[in-house]
């Protein structure tokens, strides 16, 4: 008997040195208050914690579900008018300039209003150690001075797959000719105009936020982290980003070692339904068509002859249709379409009598639907809505519906066309046998790279020299100037010599003549 036990003391003490070996603090700020961004927040840091590390989150949204060792910190913003007056559905009749303009401001403000947070100032000022920093990556530059308070090293979750923002801080390329900005309604198939536009965006807004939008974080950096380094040398110092990204969905682009994607980490095997929605959905002979903006778009803002537009073509359909809107706000409602202001969207998804899901392109939506294999109609409004949209209907799964000029015929034709023509519905099949083939879960593709920088203590041997180059030198402007400059120092030259060799022979022959 006492052999017995102390083989089983043995084998704690062997588990506990595996696991508790590896168990690290770490610090997670999931700032925005919207439900993808928590949404994805909560996952990370939630498995992170599954996994054994101590994991503390700063956050404005207390998640429903807390694994045992997540300490959630509510930061209780103050009022932001900024936010609570921003109308997404605004953003459809601006140009491009003034969208990135917009987002970049409210993100701002966001930040602004998290620092100013009694909270988050009573947090800061405690007896705090962490080994490791995790952010959300979303024009939130200032809060980098988290990693330099607490002397750890930074990773970022960014909400999207690889952009100019995260390209950027990472040294990671960015070509203009295949790789469409993120506000963009392009997939990487662009032909000239796009691209003269996309380069256009790209050089305009890389100027934007280097010398307009990094001094205002350096502001806020400066002022809530005294002491900090330069917003110019955290910024680029960011040890590994975690992409929200899968090929499955976007283009595929080169990516530095320190760029890591785990898109679809955050979606789990399908819930058994609640039983109204489950006998709703199995009796559905002619399959359910499901329909929601998401999250952040409230949809009785969408106009009402754009919604008297949706439901009068939900009445022309044979399918049953699930509408996430507020069905009490509209009249004469069609008898095959039940409402609710929330439905389980991922095990609605993974129904298989779900044969189409008209959605508003967002970035989870689209993911969701195209890991359960479900064809798209888009009708994308703002951010990158409309690059998803894009690509999702480049890859042959999804039809696009201009949300600015929709019109009944017009959704009803894109509906019909999914429906009926079974390209889309195989394209999407075999678009999700590729999401699913992976021989890592991705979200334990996360977990093992943040005990790799937790590990090799930052593992700065990931990061290319191009993180730590300036603006100019990585554009080569300086060789380039200089290239320019020895040219045309050089033509000077010859034209020097050349001007001076025939004056030279004029006055010769002048001389010659005057001999004669």
């Amino acid at each position: 008997m006492g052999s017995l036990n102390m083989k089983l003391c043995n084998i704690i003490v062997f588990v506990f040195l595996i696991y508790g070996c590896h168990s690290a603090r770490i610090l997670g700020i999931i700032h925005i208050p919207t439900h993808s961004h928590q949404q994805l927040g909560t996952a990370l840091l939630n498995g992170l914690a599954a996994k054994g590390h101590e994991v503390t989150m700063l956050t404005p949204v207390v998640p429903k579900k807390i694994s045992k060792n997540l300490k959630v910190v509510h930061i209780k913003y103050p009022p932001i008018p900024e936010f609570e007056k921003f109308n997404f559905f605004d953003l459809k009749g601006v140009n491009i300039f003034e969208t990135i303009m917009r987002l970049e401001m409210l993100g701002l403000s966001i930040v602004k209003a998290a620092l100013n947070s009694t909270e988050l100032q009573t947090f800061l000022s405690e007896d705090h150690h962490f080994d490791l920093v995790i952010i959300e990556q979303f024009i939130n530059e200032a809060f980098r001075g988290f990693c330099h308070h607490y002397r750890a090293p930074c990773i970022t979750l960014s909400t999207v797959a690889s952009n100019r923002w995260t390209n950027r801080q990472m040294g990671n390329p960015t070509n203009p000719s295949y790789m469409p900005e993120l506000f963009l309604p392009y997939s990487d198939h662009m032909n000239f105009f796009q691209r003269l536009q996309n380069s256009i965006v790209m050089f305009w807004e890389t100027l934007y936020n280097h010398f307009y939008m990094l001094p205002r974080h350096n502001e806020l950096l400066q002022k809530h982290f005294p002491g900090a380094p330069s917003i110019y040398d955290l910024y680029y110092n960011t040890s590994l980003i975690l992409l929200n990204s899968h090929v499955a969905i976007n283009a595929p682009v080169p990516l530095v070692p320190n760029m890591i994607p785990i898109g679809g980490f955050h979606i789990n095997p399908p819930n058994k339904l609640p039983k109204d929605l489950q006998e709703y959905m199995d009796d559905a002979k002619d399959g359910v068509i499901y329909f929601s903006m998401g999250s952040v778009l409230n949809g009785t803002d969408m106009g009402e002859h754009r919604i008297n537009a949706i439901l009068n073509v939900f009445r022309k359909l044979k399918q049953k249709i699930l509408c996430k809107l507020h069905s009490d706000k509209f009249h004469n409602l069609p008898p095959n379409v039940k409402f609710s202001a929330w439905f389980p969207q991922l095990d609605i998804l993974a129904h298989p009598n779900t044969k189409l899901f008209i959605t508003h392109g967002g970035l989870l939506s689209t993911m969701e639907s195209t890991y359960h294999g479900v064809p798209i109609v888009a009708i994308p409004i703002f951010a990158d809505q409309e690059l998803n949209a894009a690509n999702a209907e480049s890859n042959g799964y999804a039809v696009v519906v201009s949300y600015d000029d929709l019109k009944e015929d017009e959704l009803y034709e894109a509906i019909n066309k999914v429906l009926t023509n079974p390209k889309y519905r195989n394209t999407a099949r075999e678009r999700s046998k590729i999401f699913q083939d992976d021989n890592t879960k991705p979200l334990d593709r996360a977990a093992f790279w943040v005990d790799y920088v937790i590990r090799h203590k930052g593992a700065p041997h990931l990061r290319t020299a191009a993180s730590s180059l300036s603006w100019y030198q990585y554009l080569l402007l300086d060789v380039t100037l200089f290239i320019i400059t020895v040219l045309l120092g050089f033509l000077f030259v010859v034209r020097k010599l050349i001007t001076k060799l025939f004056v030279q022979k004029d006055e010769k022959g002048v001389e010659k003549a005057k001999i004669s």
